[in-house]
């Protein structure tokens, strides 16, 4: 095998690789919504051990009064916690509260936290996101793609390359497809006459 076809080999190889990602993370970006459900990537430790850091979680929006001990739930805390960010804990318990939204008071704990969080909060929406499932590690590459620079190398680099293996077939085609003249070349015969002259001596006696 020549040095040209084991890079036009693996180049297409390459290409193959970079597509099959493509094709699965685009199909973890849409299918999810196709099936009515939210996608969350989880950042922080406080879930280590049932969810660890770059795990994507699948939720589906409930009815809060479905809502149970146990249950996974992504929220953002109350203003007064602090907490800007959601946070995707495990609800600790309920409280029936009949002057609370929802007539309920959650507590919520991470599972790898020694105390549950220092706040209880009301869900002022009548629907809940509750995770269904999830998985690990692909949420990296959400996190990823979030940043403009891989975004343009992850989709830039492979047209690129597409780009450049078609120009060169393009060349390869053109040469190959452009007939070839024989050229003749004759050398000019040139005839020479020559001339013999024949001096007659008339001797004189």
């Amino acid at each position: 095998m020549s040095a040209t076809q084991r890079t036009r080999r693996f180049a297409n190889s390459l290409i193959t690789i970079v597509a099959i990602i493509a094709m699965g993370i685009v199909a973890l970006m849409l299918v999810p919504g196709l099936l009515g459900l939210d996608r969350y990537v989880i950042t922080g430790g406080s879930m280590s051990g049932t969810f660890e850091r770059g795990t994507l979680v699948f939720e589906r929006q409930v009815p809060v009064s479905d809502l149970k001990v146990g249950d996974v739930i992504t929220y953002l805390p109350p203003s007064d916690s602090g907490v800007t960010e959601l946070v995707t804990h495990r609800i600790q318990s309920i409280t029936e509260d009949a002057s609370a939204a929802n007539g309920r008071v959650f507590h919520t704990k991470g599972d790898a936290n020694a105390s549950a969080d220092p706040w209880t909060f009301t869900l002022a929406s009548h629907t809940q996101p509750r995770v269904v499932g999830w998985v690990p590690a692909i949420g990296w590459a959400f996190i990823a793609l979030s940043m403009p620079i891989v975004r343009m190398l992850v989709i830039g680099v492979p047209a690129a390359l597409i780009a450049l293996l078609f120009l060169r077939d393009l060349m390869r085609g053109l040469r190959g497809s452009r007939p070839r003249q024989s050229v003749t070349a004759s050398e000019p015969v040139t005839t020479t006459a020559s001339t013999t002259v024949v001096l007659e001596t008339t001797a004189t006696s």
